[in-house]
Parts: C-alpha cells; structure tokens; sequence
C-alpha cells in the first residue's frame, strides 16, 4: 500500500475528516439563518371583546412586511374595526382600510444594523470554515503519514535483521560442521551461537514493532459505513516511498521563492475573523448614534383605484431615543477594538511563526540530503569491509569475532540509515502540513 493510497482513504473515510466536513455545513447552516432576518413576513392580528350580548369591539389586523438590507422595511397594511366600545382611533371604513407605507432607521441603524452584521459575518463564517476544515484535515493527513513512516521505518528494520539472520545461521551452520571435522574450537561455535540468538532475539523485537505500527495505521483506516478495519499481514508499505513523497505531497515544486504567506489556510482564516471583527465594530461604531426612526404610510379605502393613494391621507411617525451617557455603547466599541487588534496582532506572530518554520524545515530537508549521502558511502564501505573479512575468515585469515564485528557496524550502520530517511519523510510531511493548502489527489 503506497503513501498515496493510504492518504487516499485517510481523507475520504476518517470520520475525523467527515467531522470536518461539519464545520462547513454549520457556518452555511448560520448563513442560512442569518438570511432568515431578511425574509418577508406575514402577520395577522384578530381581537375580538364580546360580553353580555354586547359586541365590545372586532379588530382584525394584518399586514405584509418587507426587510431590506439598508434599514428600510415596506410595509401594506389592511384594517376593518367595529364594536359598541371601539376605540375612536380605531375607526375604520365598513369596508376596511388599506394602507401603504415605510418605515426607515434614519440614522442608527441605516446603513449598519444588527440583522445586516450577521449576515457579513455568517458569509465570513463560512469562508472561514472552509479554511479552518483545510487545517483540521491537512493535521488528520499529517498524523496519519507519519504513523506511515513509522510503519515503513518498522518494516525496514525487519528487513535488515531478517537478511543478517541468515548470514547468522549460515555462518554457525559453517562454525558447527568445521567444529566436528576438527577445523574450528569449540568456543567458534559457542560465539556463533551467541550471534545467531542476538539476531533471532532483534528479529524478534523487530516483528512486534511492526505489528504495533502496523495497529496504529489501522487507527486511521475505516470504511465508508465507518467501520474501522485492521491491516492484514500480507499488506507492506511501499519501499520507493522517497521517489513519490513529493507528488504525494504536492510540493514537488514548492521554493520559499513562491510561497505566499497569505494564501496559508491559517492565514486566510484569521483575516476572515478580523474582517468578521471590523463587521463587529462598525456596529457598535454605529449604535454610538441617536436612533431616529420614521414611518409614512398612504391610507385609502379604495385600493384598486390607483389614484386614491395622495397625500391628504396619510399616518406617520418619528421615534426617536438617544442615551445621555452612551457608556454601554461606548464599553462595547472599547471591548471590539480590543478584540481586533488581538486577532491583528494574532495575525502577524502566526505568520512570522509560519514562515520561520518552513525556513526551517527547509534547512533541515536540506541537511538531511547531506546526511543521507554520508550514510549512504558508510553503508557502501561497511559492506565492502565485511565482505573482505568473510573472504579472510573462509581462507584462515581471520577470526569470527572479527566478521561478527565488522557485520554489527554494518547492520547499526543500516538502522541509522533507515532513521535518518524517517526523519527526512517526517520533515516533509512538516513542510506540507505548515506551508501547502492540501494534498495531491
């Protein structure tokens, strides 16, 4: 199973992933509410007073509103009233009176309110959301590669200990025979004895350390009914895993040159808070002024006549309310500054922590390429002095201590190989969880 397959099913069926997806259909689902503050509304009002046979009064009352975005609202209005002890102001026409109007917030309110500042924000939220479910899940992703690398780390020590214990046993088998013809001392066979037990023993340890990372890679492995599944034995990691890592990863051609800090999702999220902030503080900016609401309905008991709405009938109004101190308001506007320039300064530390970060693990992916070629020429040379040590010790020339040495360095030189490529993998799979917007499909 290749790194690529793996994350394949990581990001399709990791229920952690499918929570992810969550975060967005919340935001649109606030989105969704917000835009309800906007809807037209219906409104019907009956009262009826009737006692000891007498009819008090009947007052039917309904109207159709519309919201705007501005602080306007268009309003049509339609009252019948009658009763023995109807109020005067009340008096309708028999056959009703219809009315037509609008009302507006003049001043607090107008241009800023707080059905029109939710619904900026839910829009934020939302676009924050799809940032915020990009990191949850590039963290899921970047979890999940690392308990890879230690799978495949696991594995390759298997291997290792497996192709030395068969020099191991070859080599007491080779001991034994040369003992009982006379050859060798009986103490060769005991030291290789000792050799072949020391590699069964790390062969051993070796095995359950790749069945306990194997157990961790199922941890992210689940089926679409979310059921998870165990890795079966017969399933390995892939060995080419450094020829793909990159287009796996999808920075094969990332350079510090071309990274733009503002499309980081982590980036892009907080400049989406700090826009949702200004939203907050233009409204409390606002409510710092009087409120003046005025209305102006025409009124006509002849509707379908296009001519009966003039301005002789007509029912207005103005409202209007100004708190003398405005220490609310104004504690409110304080405490939103603050908010902001917390999320500003947030802002400038996340990307100065970011880009320092990918500068370097950069160096570090770098030091690794040196490293790697340094492991590389003392692998080569360990087994070209093991192999002259076999070729001395099968002419007579020299001593099993002297093989088992030279093969010890050699399989510790091997481990530390594997190591420093799972600390490569590791710091690539850093770079794409600090500096890339999302994996290679």
């Amino acid at each position: 199973m290749t790194l690529s397959e793996f994350l394949g099913y990581v990001k399709t069926y990791h229920p952690i992933v499918k929570q992810a997806n969550l975060i967005i259909n919340n935001s649109e689902a606030k989105l969704l509410k917000a835009r309800g503050a906007f809807d037209p509304k219906i409104e019907v009002d009956f009262d009826k007073k009737e006692f000891k046979e007498k009819e008090y009064f009947n007052n039917l009352n309904g109207a159709f509103k519309i919201p705007t975005y501005y602080g306007l609202e268009f309003k049509a209005n339609f009252e019948n009233n009658d009763g023995v002890y109807l109020n005067p102001e009340a008096t309708t026409p028999t056959d009703g009176l219809y009315a037509a109007g609008v009302s507006a917030s003049i001043l607090k309110g107008f241009l800023i309110n707080e059905r029109m500042a939710s619904l900026k924000q839910a829009k934020l939220f939302v676009n924050q959301a799809k940032e915020d479910q990009q990191i949850l899940v590039n963290e899921i992703l970047y979890n999940a590669s690392l308990s890879y690398f230690n799978w495949l780390k696991t594995y390759n020590e298997k291997l290792v200990y497996q192709d030395f214990l068969t020099n191991a046993e070859m080599r007491f088998d080779g001991t034994k025979k040369a003992f009982l013809e006379g050859d060798k001392a009986a103490i060769d066979t005991l030291e290789a004895g000792i050799t072949l037990s020391d590699r069964l023993l790390n062969l051993e340890k070796s095995r359950i350390k790749l069945v306990k990372s194997s157990l961790e890679l199922s941890n992210f492995l689940w089926l679409n009914d979310n059921t998870p599944i165990e890795l079966q034995d017969h399933i390995i990691p892939d060995t080419q895993t450094l020829q793909n890592i990159d287009v796996t990863f999808n920075i094969a051609l990332f350079n510090n040159a071309d990274f733009d800090i503002n499309e980081h999702p982590k980036i892009k999220s907080l400049e989406y808070k700090i826009e949702s902030l200004n939203v907050d503080k233009r409204l409390k900016l606002n409510n710092l002024l009087p409120q003046l609401d005025v209305q102006y309905n025409f009124l006509t008991q002849t509707p379908a006549m296009a001519n009966s709405l003039n301005l002789d009938n007509y029912k207005a109004g103005i409202n209007f309310k100004l708190p003398l101190f405005l220490r609310k308001e104004r504690g409110d506007l304080k405490l939103s500054r603050i908010k902001l320039q917390e999320a500003k300064y947030e802002n400038e530390v996340a990307k100065i922590t970011i880009k320092n970060k990918v500068d370097a693990l950069q160096q570090e992916l770098s030091s690794f390429v040196i490293q790697n070629s340094f492991i590389t020429n003392m692998v080569r040379d360990y087994t070209t002095l093991l192999t002259a040590e076999e070729r001395k010790f099968f002419l007579g020339e020299s001593s099993l201590f002297l093989v088992n040495y030279r093969e010890a360095k050699l399989i510790e030189t091997k481990l530390k190989a594997i190591v420093v490529e799972n600390s490569f993998f590791e710091a690539k799979a850093n770079l794409f969880k600090t500096a890339v917007n999302s994996i290679a499909e």
